[in-house]
C-alpha cells in the first residue's frame, strides 16, 4: 500500500509539472498582436519630427505616439518624396491593401471617385472653421462612408489654404488669370480656370517647380506649405497669398487602407483613431502658421506678395460656382447631394 501510494503521488505530481510548463509555454493574451509595421508613403519633402514641412511632421509624430500607445506592436516606417511609390498610385494602391497609409491631397484620387472632386471644389471652403466641421457635419459622414466602402479609412482630417505663384504678373482676379497656362491642382479648379480664360495644365505639386522652369506653366495654386517646401519662390516673381482669406481650400488627410485598419487589434484601432484626431488641431495650427511664413518667403525672395480682399475672392466664388461646382452636381445624385450637403456648413 506504502509502495502504491508513494507512485500515485511522484505520478500526479508529474502530471501537475507537465501542465505547468504547457502553461508557460502558452503565449499569455494581451490587447495588443505580435509587432505589426505600417508602412506610410507621402510625396512630399521629407525632414525630421522637429523640422521640414509640417506634413512630413505630422506623419512622424503620428509614428512615434501610436507606436508608445501601442507598446511597440504597431511601428512605422516612412516614404517621403513619393520615393515608396508614384504620387499618382498611391490612392489606388490603399485601396488593394498595397499601401498601408498615405498623407494625399484627396482629389488627386477624383478619377476613381468622382466624389473626391469635392475636396478640391474652388470656393466651397474658405477658412479653416469651416473645413474642421466637415468631419462631424453630415457632409463628412457621408464622405466617410463613400471612402470606407471603396476600401480607404480617414484618419486625420487636414485642410490647407493655398495661394497663386507666378512668374509673369500677379493673378488676383479672374481677369488677371486670361490666357495664362495655369496649374489648378483639381479637375474642378482646372475648370473655373478655364471658364477665366486660362490654359490648364495637370501637374501634381511635386512636379510645379520644373513647370515653371521650363516654361511650361506661368502660374500655379498650391498650398501654402507646397509654396515654401517646393521652392516656388525661386522660379516665381509673384504670390498671392491665401492668409487670412482664400478661394482654394485643400483636402489632405492621413489616409489607411480599411483592409489594413481592420486587421488591427481593437486596441490598436483605438490608438490610430485617438491619435489621428489628436494630430487635427497640430495640422490646422502648422497650416496657417505657414500661411503667413509664405508671404515672409517670398517677400524675402523679392517677390511681389498681395492679399486677396473679400471682393476678389467672391469673384472667384462666383466663377466656380457657375462652372465647376455647376457640372460636379450634374455628375451623379451623389455628386448632387454630396455639395448641397457641403454648402450646408457655414
Amino acid at each position: 500500500m506504502n509502495i502504491r501510494f508513494t507512485l500515485s503521488v511522484h505520478r500526479r505530481a508529474a502530471l501537475l509539472a507537465a501542465a505547468a510548463a504547457l502553461l508557460l509555454a502558452a503565449p499569455i493574451p494581451s490587447a495588443w498582436a505580435d509587432t505589426k509595421t505600417i508602412k506610410i508613403s507621402h510625396q512630399f519633402p521629407g525632414g525630421t519630427i522637429d523640422q521640414g514641412d509640417f506634413r512630413d511632421r505630422l506623419v512622424r509624430r503620428f509614428a512615434q505616439e501610436v507606436e508608445k500607445r501601442t507598446n511597440g506592436s504597431l511601428k512605422f516606417e516612412i516614404y517621403p518624396g513619393s520615393s515608396l511609390m508614384k504620387t499618382n498610385s498611391q490612392y489606388s494602391a490603399m485601396r488593394k491593401g498595397a499601401l498601408d497609409m498615405c498623407l494625399l491631397p484627396l482629389a488627386y484620387a477624383g478619377g476613381e471617385i468622382p466624389e473626391l472632386n469635392m475636396t478640391l471644389m474652388p470656393g466651397l471652403v474658405t477658412s479653416y472653421e469651416q473645413g474642421a466641421a466637415w468631419r462631424t457635419a453630415p457632409v463628412g459622414q457621408e464622405l466617410s462612408k463613400i471612402m470606407e466602402d471603396k476600401g480607404v479609412t480617414i484618419i486625420t482630417w487636414i485642410w490647407q489654404a493655398g495661394g497663386m505663384a507666378s512668374r509673369t504678373a500677379p493673378v488676383i482676379e479672374p481677369d488677371s488669370a486670361k490666357s495664362l497656362k495655369i496649374r489648378g491642382g483639381s479637375r474642378e479648379v482646372d475648370m473655373m480656370f478655364k471658364a477665366a480664360g486660362s490654359a490648364v495644365v495637370d501637374l501634381p505639386s511635386n512636379e510645379i517647380y520644373a513647370g515653371m522652369q521650363t516654361g511650361a506653366i506661368d502660374a500655379a495654386i498650391t498650398s501654402s506649405t507646397s509654396l515654401i517646401s517646393f521652392r516656388l519662390s525661386e522660379v516665381s516673381k509673384f504670390l498671392a497669398t491665401g492668409r487670412g482669406k482664400a478661394y482654394w481650400f485643400m483636402f489632405e488627410p492621413l489616409l489607411m487602407s480599411k483592409s489594413v485598419f481592420d486587421g488591427l487589434t481593437k486596441d490598436q484601432q483605438a490608438a490610430v483613431r485617438a491619435v489621428g484626431a489628436d494630430m487635427e488641431k497640430y495640422a490646422v495650427e502648422q497650416a496657417k502658421a505657414d500661411d503667413q511664413t509664405v508671404a515672409d518667403v517670398y517677400t524675402k525672395a523679392g517677390a511681389k506678395v498681395v492679399d486677396l480682399s473679400d471682393a476678389a475672392v467672391e469673384k472667384w466664388r462666383a466663377l466656380a460656382r457657375d462652372s465647376a461646382w455647376k457640372d460636379f452636381a450634374a455628375r451623379n445624385a451623389s455628386c448632387a447631394h454630396l455639395i448641397k450637403l457641403a454648402q450646408d456648413v457655414k
